[in-house]
């Protein structure tokens, strides 16, 4: 009996044993099919996630491959839409054959005028203007300025043709922006082109200038021919900031363009007296100061402008400036090289006005009072 009863007991154990691990091996697998279910699930639910992540994604790539498309090519179409018919040849005889260039409408106190480079009609004793749809007409010079080469016309033609442009300041443009320059290079007549401001105040000298540089020239990199001459240099907004006015021969997208500020403010002059004649004057020749001008004056300064001449009975040597004294500023303002010293009088000052010159005489600093003359008139 007691073994039976042992035997039952230790079957009893077992089998308790048996459904306990059965009771294991169940919820194990009960467990692993739920924990796998999960899984499922949440990976599911991941990639369902990455796809309306991924849709998010393209449609924000989508829309902003649409503005940058609108603002690289549909903008400019608009743009120059809007101001191609601002837009004139200006064609003239002279004695050597017919010239010709570009101009623009400007609305001046309600009337109309355009405006060109002084070379473009320089010598000419004919003028026509034509306009974007080809009607031409009969145009006098109003007013010229060969110190900035600039020209103002009068054209007698019904109002209807005249589509004025907008001048605005050149003071804030930067080194990078993007600009456009209409014109007729070699007679095609509204030709654009694109570029940047390459550089800001540059000099340049004219022929028809005496030898005197024009201040604060643009350099631009946007293609500029012979028949631009005198069109408009603009901003993206069709705002003029400049004047296309010449190229170096033989380089490759080096072009200038007057500031449009200079034109701000000679234009009422220029259409009232015919003239501009508020260009200060010094009365000296020189050259920039660099490290050879340096080592061959034997000081330690390489800027500044090296004075070479003094205009005899000039405004400079009232002011006792000597050759081979350097103008380091004006006014307590640095001067680096010519183009800023030509810069600096063009924006800052005026004739009879008093300035203080700020010279380097060998190892003297001298502050040198001087009343600014006129420049003498342009060579004709």
């Amino acid at each position: 009996m007691s073994g039976y009863g042992d035997r039952r007991i230790i079957s009893t154990t077992a089998t308790v044993v048996l459904v306990f691990v059965a009771g294991l091996i169940i919820g194990g697998i009960a467990t692993a099919y739920l924990t796998i279910t999960q899984f499922r699930e949440l990976r599911d639910d991941i990639v369902a996630l990455e796809g309306q992540v991924s849709k998010i994604s393209g449609n924000q790539t989508v829309t902003y491959q649409n503005v940058t498309v609108y603002q690289n090519s549909t903008a400019l179409i608009e743009l120059y839409e809007s101001i191609k018919d601002s837009v004139v040849m200006i064609q003239g005889e002279t004695s050597e054959g017919g010239v010709q260039g570009s101009g623009f409408v400007y609305n001046f106190s309600g009337a109309m005028y355009v405006i060109t480079n002084y070379h473009v009609i320089h010598e000419t004793t004919d003028v026509s203007v034509t306009f974007s749809n080809g009607n031409g007409y009969a145009a006098q010079v109003n007013g010229t300025d060969p110190y900035s080469d600039l020209a103002v016309l009068y054209v007698d033609a019904p109002e209807s043709e005249f589509k004025p442009l907008e001048i605005v300041s050149s003071s804030t443009l930067l080194v990078g922006e993007p600009v456009i320059a209409i014109g007729n290079p070699y007679g095609l007549v509204g030709s654009l082109t694109t570029g940047v401001i390459s550089a800001l105040r540059r000099t340049i000298t004219e022929e028809y200038a005496g030898g005197f540089a024009i201040a604060n020239v643009i350099q631009t990199s946007a293609p500029i021919n012979p028949g631009n001459s005198g069109g408009p240099l603009l901003n993206y907004m069709g705002k003029v900031v400049g004047i296309t006015t010449a190229i170096v021969s033989d380089s490759q997208g080096l072009g200038f363009a007057i500031p449009s500020n200079i034109i701000r403010k000679e234009i009422q002059s220029l259409i009232t007296n015919g003239r501009y004649d508020s260009h200060s004057y010094l009365g000296l020749r020189g050259r920039s100061m660099d490290y050879y001008e340096s080592k061959d004056l034997g000081v330690n300064i390489t800027y500044g402008w090296r004075v070479i001449e003094v205009t005899q009975g000039g405004p400079a040597q009232n002011a006792s400036v000597r050759v081979n004294d350097i103008i380091v500023g004006i006014n307590g303002t640095i001067i680096r090289n010519g183009e800023e010293m030509s810069s600096y009088l063009e924006e800052n000052t005026l004739p009879r006005e008093q300035a203080v010159l700020n010279i380097r005489r060998g190892n003297e600093t001298l502050n040198l009072p001087i009343t600014l003359g006129t420049r003498p008139p342009p060579p004709v």
